[in-house]
């Protein structure tokens, strides 16, 4: 992405960035990043950090970004308030809507230009990488394709378990969609108060009438969030699966399970390497081979270990009241399409 190219053509596409950061770590990467998505589409960042760290932001971002605040404050969700604000101020057809930790190429812009020709919004696929050094730290005869990159830490692998068991099931819910802009300003955006804000989106659209594109073989680029980050979304992940009723009902099930099979070491040597087959069944898929590691999949019983105790600790939240979220509960994942389609007529 070093190389400037024009940017896309036609211009249909906007990207959106919704941000609410408390700290700083890895500002000079985005911006490095931002500076090199700008010469190819137009840049919102819907930014609701606190004063400083906007101030911050605003001096890091380059010129060619748009820098706002977010303006739905009856959104109790702070992204989804950051995602109706640019749709407000989207001026394109199309929208990518991506967290900060997703890295997109021009490439991949092109195909999602292309993909919501035929559909109303896009889901492509996700996986990890670790950031490379930002372009201070190189010198500038160092292109951005050849920077070096450290091996993946831990828990991304382990959570790469999650996305791959996603895939030999149905498909995964990545950090990023692409959706007509025209579609959710005639919804009136979705609902601020779900936590599983990317499902609520989908089921919106689908709400409305609109076709949704699963691109299962478009692998976008998304950075490992820290140890502790990753900790603190265990449980929250799980709180997701309460909008999906035969997906919560199989993870209940799990922990059952897992403690009849822990006296016969056997039967669970069997789950394990049932759930790796699977996982690498999903790896295979699509050609996610290029992406994930061979050796992704054998992580993934880890993950079902983990989701078997903490779907209960989400249970345990729903019925206290809905899970802690930037300083609010949420109490729902997800509303139903159903739902969704009630509220619209009504």
């Amino acid at each position: 992405m070093d190389d400037r190219s024009p940017r896309l053509d036609p211009p249909h596409l906007e990207y959106l960035l919704p941000l609410k950061w408390s700290a700083d770590t890895g500002l000079a990467e985005l911006a490095d990043y931002l500076d090199l998505l700008s010469a190819y589409v137009r840049v919102l960042v819907v930014d609701g950090s606190g004063d400083e760290l906007f101030a911050a932001h605003a001096r890091a971002f380059p010129a060619g970004v748009g820098h706002y605040r977010p303006r739905h404050p009856e959104c109790r969700n702070g992204k989804v308030n950051g995602v109706l604000t640019g749709v407000d101020m989207a001026e394109a057809e199309y929208l990518v809507i991506a967290d900060d930790d997703v890295r997109y190429t021009p490439e991949q812009l092109e195909r999602i230009c292309a993909l919501l020709g035929d559909a109303d919004v896009v889901r492509p696929q996700n996986y990890f990488v670790s950031p490379p050094p930002v372009r201070s730290s190189l010198p500038s005869s160092v292109p951005s394709s050849v920077r070096p990159r450290p091996p993946l830490p831990w828990h991304a692998r382990w959570d790469t378990g999650r996305t791959l068991l996603n895939r030999a099931f149905g498909a995964d819910y990545p950090g990023t969609l692409a959706v007509r802009t025209e579609v959710l300003r005639r919804t009136g955006g979705y609902s601020g108060d779900a936590l599983f804000e990317n499902l609520e989106l989908l089921r919106t659209v689908r709400a409305a009438g609109g076709t949704e594109v699963r691109a299962d073989d478009l692998f976008v680029a998304r950075l490992p969030s820290s140890t502790s980050q990753f900790f603190r979304q265990r449980v929250r992940q799980a709180y997701d699966d309460l909008a999906q009723p035969l997906r919560l009902a199989a993870e209940l099930s799990l922990l059952p399970v897992l403690l009849r099979s822990a006296r016969r070491p056997r039967r669970l040597a069997a789950l394990s390497a049932a759930v790796a087959a699977a996982a690498e069944f999903g790896r295979r898929r699509n050609g996610g081979r290029q992406v994930f590691g061979p050796t992704s999949a054998l992580w993934a019983p880890l993950w079902i270990l983990e989701r078997a105790v903490c779907v209960w600790l989400a249970v345990q939240w729903r019925l206290r009241g809905g899970v802690p979220y930037s300083g609010v509960r949420l109490k729902t994942a997800a509303h139903s399409v159903r739902r969704i389609r009630r509220r619209m007529l009504g």
